[in-house]
């Protein structure tokens, strides 16, 4: 097939695979095995980033745990979204001095999309020593290349340089769970919202070929996988450095058509490539959850104008309405922010009247965040943070009254749920999740996990549902 996006070839992949496997042979050496710790920050793509992070470290002989404590190799991976997710990070990594101190052929490593700004990495390089390696989310792939030359050069690597993304095929992924899986169909992103940082750090938008993808989801499935996401930072625009007629609709329905008994979600959306021919897909297909996260971030056709959106107001309520045509017990989730440079209280009501129009299931809110090199860091913002809160408590009030409604509609049915997991309070030993995303409380043996379910809705919260058994799992 051809394509405008590079792949890295395949000899420069196995080049890596001998850096893996000369650590382990070094590693086989030790008294114990050596152990690796990988810390997850942000997003569903950052998730899968650090299953493939992991599977290169067991690759090299590392034994993957759960804690930072007594690890040999603590690799950060990090999300520049927002500044509090950073102060986070820094705050973190400040602390894993005093382990280092303790243990001083310790390793710790920081990537992701943090590490692509270039303030970030310098403030690193200056004021954080004790931090040997630092790597932006498109030389993930050469991680085994960076991590031997710090152990075997005893120096600090810093590859944070601009660099045009690639596809990388062939890397190992090390799964947390067997029920579960996520499977970036694309990276990149091309959109250039105001306010956001991720065209800078994850580069342009590249699409994975369609055959290795369906490949991968078919051996997902074959393992026994029962819940598959989608990756891409806008899943909609998949395809559009390819040839051969691939967009994302059609891989969704070719992914759909893979034999076995789970289901597809993806995320995320963004609105004004989401069309009438994915919802299409979207309700024939079976295996595809009806469920959609499609932010919105603005109810005011002004604000999303400087947010760069590239849609109105009316356009985003004409494709919730085209949506819950053809899936009207459709789950629609979606991102807002409050307080966007220059909002007004009376355009920030604009947003507020669009969630109560649109009666969304949940929502992430957030309150604006700068992020700098980005256009919307440099805009005027007279609104005070007093303001900013007060029109956000307003909004989580409103929104927190319409999940309660919403999970109320559940109370009396029986929904088909998958057994994920245990749960926390004794009295719902179990957890499972609706086709639609929704979290279940219920009791149950363990040994359900990881089996489909119909689960009658008994209670409800604001959050999730509470439910018993309806019918033997399968």
């Amino acid at each position: 097939m051809n394509r405008t996006t590079p792949v890295i070839p395949a000899e420069d992949i196995q080049r890596q695979k001998e850096y893996c496997a000369e650590l382990r042979s070094l590693n086989a050496q030790r008294p114990a095995p050596p152990r690796a710790y990988v810390d997850t920050y942000g997003c569903q793509q950052n998730e899968a980033d650090s299953e493939l992070i992991r599977g290169m470290l067991a690759d090299m002989g590392y034994e993957i745990t759960g804690t930072d404590q007594g690890a040999d190799v603590i690799v950060i991976n990090t999300c520049a979204i927002r500044e509090h997710a950073e102060q986070r990070v820094f705050g973190n990594v400040g602390a894993l001095v005093h382990g280092k101190r303790k243990k001083p052929d310790q390793v710790i490593c920081l990537c992701g999309c943090m590490a692509q700004e270039a303030h970030v990495a310098d403030r690193l390089r200056q004021s954080y020593r004790h931090v040997d390696l630092v790597f932006g989310p498109q030389q993930l792939w050469r991680f085994p290349e960076f991590l031997r030359r710090v152990l075997l050069r005893r120096g600090r690597v810093f590859e944070t340089a601009p660099v045009d993304g690639a596809i990388a095929e062939g890397l190992p992924v090390y799964r947390s769970g067997r029920l579960k899986a996520w499977v970036s169909i694309m990276y990149g992103c091309n959109n250039f919202c105001s306010y956001c940082i991720v065209p800078y750090t994850r580069g342009r938008e590249r699409s994975r070929e369609p055959e290795i993808i369906l490949k991968e989801l078919k051996e997902l499935a074959e393992q026994g996988y029962k819940d598959i996401t989608l990756l891409g930072q806008n899943v909609n625009s998949y395809g559009k450095d390819l040839e051969g007629g691939w967009d994302f609709p059609r891989l969704l329905e070719e992914a759909a058509g893979i034999p076995g008994d789970f289901l597809l979600r993806f995320m995320t959306s963004h609105p004004k490539d989401a069309t009438e021919k994915l919802f299409d897909v979207m309700a024939r297909c079976e295996k595809a959850a009806p469920v959609i996260h499609l932010p919105f971030q603005s109810g005011n056709t002004r604000v999303l104008t400087a947010m760069n959106r590239r849609y109105t107001r009316e356009q985003y309520l004409e494709k919730v309405a085209a949506l819950r045509a053809r899936i009207p017990d459709v789950v629609l989730t979606s991102d807002v922010i409050v307080g966007f440079p220059g909002e007004t209280t009376p355009e920030f009501e604009d947003t507020l009247s669009l969630i109560e129009a649109v009666r969304f299931d949940a929502l992430f809110t957030f309150i604006y965040s700068p992020r700098k090199g980005t256009p919307a860091a440099e805009m005027d913002d007279p609104m005070s943070k007093e303001e900013k809160s007060a029109n956000f408590d307003r909004l989580v009030a409103a929104q927190n009254r319409i999940s309660l409604e919403k999970h109320q509609a559940y109370i009396g049915t029986v929904q088909r749920c998958l057994i994920d997991g245990l749960g926390e309070d004794p009295r719902h030993g179990l957890t499972a999740r609706t086709a639609g995303g929704r979290l279940v409380h219920l009791d149950g043996d363990p040994s359900l996990i990881g089996r489909f379910a119909d689960i009658r809705i008994t209670d409800c919260s604001t959050w999730a549902l509470f439910g018993e058994l309806d019918a033997e799992p399968s």
